[in-house]
């Protein structure tokens, strides 16, 4: 954010009557141990309209035009509040552009989007530019999340609370990925054969080629860390990122969880 200036408009945890912005007013350690509090009175939401406004005004103080990188338009509101500011402000600045882009995904693999445009726009390229050059990373980067339980993820409303229990019961783990919307792709008894079936995509998609790459977690530093440098030691990382997963994913996700975001390194000219 600070390298590469980078803007953002944080979604908001909302819990005992106070709303905190992620990332700004509350680090993701401090809002799981809210939640772990007190799960039942923690809920999350949307940034407002106004919020993207601010935004693009202070963005355009420096810049002729913007790109906007949202969340999953199928995951959240977020993309119909970034475009509905837009439109407000593109009436009272009619020389101002602003492109709004649809990630398609989330958390890191939506980072990547958005550090691919960024470096392009610091290179002094012209907004078609950054635009395409987010767009060729948005094909590319994918991301898998493989839950310690399914115990919780019926708080994202897509799956039953019974059903949640019982495969908790059962001990199965499932792994994700998201393109859209969010797809299961697999079901595990372990955290190392989730892990073993991340990796066995990740080769298929890279196919030998080097990688950019990044390991989130819920909660979890230690394992993060040994995920880390698992990934270092089996692909050829360009760049390897470690981070908290966002606690408005962490909520349905749980503790323990483990997220692998990245995209294969294409040489130029390459496809």
């Amino acid at each position: 954010m600070e390298r590469h200036r980078i803007g953002i408009v944080p979604l908001n945890i909302l819990f005992e009557g106070r709303v905190y912005r992620d990332w700004i007013d509350i680090t993701p350690t401090e809002a799981y141990n809210l939640f772990l509090k007190n799960p039942d009175d923690w809920a999350t939401s949307a940034p407002a309209p106004g919020e993207f406004l601010t935004a693009y005004y202070e963005a355009s103080k420096q810049a002729e035009n913007i790109v906007c990188i949202t969340l999953s338009s199928q995951l959240s509101s977020t993309h119909d509040m970034a475009l509905t500011a837009r439109e407000i402000v593109q009436k009272e600045k009619p020389d101002l552009k602003i492109v709004v882009i649809d990630s398609s995904t989330a958390a890191a693999a939506e980072g990547f989007i958005a550090l691919a445009a960024a470096r392009t726009a610091d290179a002094g390229a012209l907004l078609d530019e950054v635009v395409k050059a987010a767009l060729s990373i948005k094909e590319k980067v994918n991301i898998y999340v493989l839950l310690d339980t399914i115990r919780h993820v019926y708080r994202s409303g897509r799956i039953p609370k019974v059903a949640a229990q019982a495969g908790s019961l059962l001990n199965i783990r499932p792994v994700f990925h998201v393109r859209g919307k969010v797809h299961l792709s697999g079901v595990v008894r372990s955290r190392e054969r989730g892990i073993s079936r991340i990796f066995e995509k990740v080769q298929t998609q890279a196919g030998g080629k080097p990688i950019h790459a990044a390991v989130m977690h819920v909660h979890a530093p230690e394992a993060a860390t040994e995920l880390t440098e698992r990934v270092s030691r089996t692909f050829n990382c360009m760049e390897l990122w470690q981070s908290d997963f966002s606690p408005l994913m962490g909520y349905a996700c749980g503790t323990g969880t483990l997220a692998l975001a990245y995209y294969p390194e294409v040489p130029d000219g390459g496809k």
